[in-house]
């Protein structure tokens, strides 16, 4: 695998050859200062292009940066997504080279890089010709900080949360695995996501970032808090699928108290305790 430093310089190598390439920056987490750097770290590089349509005419530019291994184009529709979006101002490439490097590289004509380019707090400058990239203060993850929630984001949170479980429990009951797994995990189990992050940030001052989809839960929470949201997954049978429920139930409930006390809002207990006793009687075969 080619190190940071050759990757590097290929790239500025790369945009100091092409004079449609007038600057470059990038965004991601290896401009966050607080993430500890790993060989498996992408290189999100923007070059703010004079115009698009000659390096999409003739892709085989890209080759330039390595033997591709595999490459998505999220904004062609050749896949059936992309067909919203304007080639003449943005394109990007999802590159995985066979040496295990990826680059995530997109090209910006200057108005649509700029609006970027402002709009993130993770962001370094790498090259600038003309001198058109704007003053920014250091890279830092505080536009991903995690909000502090409203008491009516908390109460929706847990209204759903304790809602959907009834789903879930019939769809166990009548052997509809795939249909309860994914309300379990695309309903119910991002809820307690939210209501993690929400824990997490108010120890922190609201001051942190979990990362994408909780990259980061285990440096922010106990150990044991950890252990007891893992267990909160499942494999897929019925029985462990009881299990990673009431598991969730367990953690939401001692969450969702903490957040409550720490943020002077009150915790739905009525429904906790009723949405528990119907989904345990529908385990248990009551109705």
């Amino acid at each position: 695998m080619r190190s940071e430093k050759e990757m590097f310089e290929l790239i500025l190598r790369v945009a100091q050859a092409n004079e449609r390439i007038r600057a470059v920056y990038m965004n991601g987490s290896r401009t966050n200062p607080l993430v500890e750097k790993d060989i498996y770290q992408d290189y999100d590089i923007v070059f703010v292009v004079s115009e698009t349509q000659s390096f999409l005419s003739d892709k085989a530019w890209i080759n330039i940066f390595g033997e591709v291994a595999v490459m998505q184009e999220p904004d062609s529709n050749d896949f059936g997504w992309g067909g919203d979006c304007d080639f003449t101002k943005s394109y990007g490439w999802l590159i995985l080279f066979k040496d295990g490097n990826r680059i995530d590289l997109r090209i910006m004509t200057k108005e649509k890089a700029i609006e970027y380019y402002l709009s993130d707090s993770l962001t370094v400058p790498l090259l600038d010709k003309d001198h058109i990239l704007p003053q920014i203060p250091p890279a830092s993850d505080t536009g991903y900080w995690i909000k502090i929630p409203t008491k009516q984001m908390y109460d929706g949170c847990c209204n759903e949360f304790w809602w959907c479980l009834n789903n879930v429990a019939k769809g166990i009951k009548r052997d509809q695995i795939p249909y309860a797994m994914r309300m379990y995990t695309e309903v119910v189990h991002i809820q307690l996501d939210r209501m993690v992050e929400w824990h997490i940030a108010m120890n922190h001052g609201f001051s942190v970032s979990t990362g994408m989809w909780g990259k980061y839960y285990k440096k922010y929470l106990s150990s044991e808090l950890y252990e007891n949201y893992l267990n909160t997954y499942t494999n897929g049978s019925p029985e462990n699928l009881w299990n990673a429920v009431f598991s969730a139930c367990d953690l939401f409930r001692f969450l969702a108290q903490q957040v409550s006390d720490h943020l002077v809002f009150t915790y739905c207990m009525q429904d906790d305790e009723n949405m528990i006793k119907y989904i345990t009687s529908i385990k248990d075969a009551v109705y």
